[in-house]
C-alpha cells in the first residue's frame, strides 16, 4: 500500500509559478514510476507528466512541455512538480499518482486526493 498527500496548490496568476510536492507512505515508494494528473471543472482526468523509478527519465504531456518540471527524491519518498508560466487552462485539481509505465503515461494503481490550482487571468 502505498499512500499519496499532495501539497503547494493555491491561487496564482497568469505567467506565475508554482510548486506541488507529493509526499509518499511506505517503503516501496522507489518501486513505483510516480507521475500527476489534473482534472479541470467539467472535464475528464488528464495525465500531464510522469518520472521514472529512479528519475532519469521523465514524459511531458504537450500541454505543459517546456513549462513543468517532474522531480523526485526517493530518500525523502517525495515527488515534486515545478510549474512556470501558469496559464488559466492550468487551473484544475492535480492528482499525485503512483503506478505503472505505459506509453502514454501511467497506469495509477494509488492516488493523491488532489490539491487545487488557480490561476487567475
Amino acid at each position: 500500500q502505498v499512500q499519496l498527500v499532495e501539497s503547494g496548490g493555491g491561487l496564482v496568476q497568469a505567467g506565475g509559478s508554482l510548486r506541488l510536492s507529493c509526499a509518499a507512505s511506505g517503503r516501496t515508494f522507489s518501486t513505483y514510476h510516480m507521475g500527476w494528473f489534473r482534472q479541470a471543472p467539467g472535464k475528464e482526468r488528464e495525465f500531464v507528466v510522469r518520472i521514472s523509478r529512479s528519475g532519469s527519465s521523465t514524459f511531458y504531456a504537450d500541454s505543459v512541455k517546456g513549462r513543468f518540471t517532474i522531480s523526485r527524491d526517493n530518500a525523502k519518498n517525495t515527488v515534486y512538480l515545478q510549474m512556470n508560466c501558469l496559464k488559466p487552462d492550468d487551473t484544475a485539481t492535480y492528482y499525485c499518482a503512483a503506478g505503472r509505465y505505459t506509453l502514454t503515461g501511467l497506469d495509477a494503481d494509488y492516488w493523491g486526493q488532489g490539491t487545487q490550482v488557480t490561476v487567475s487571468s
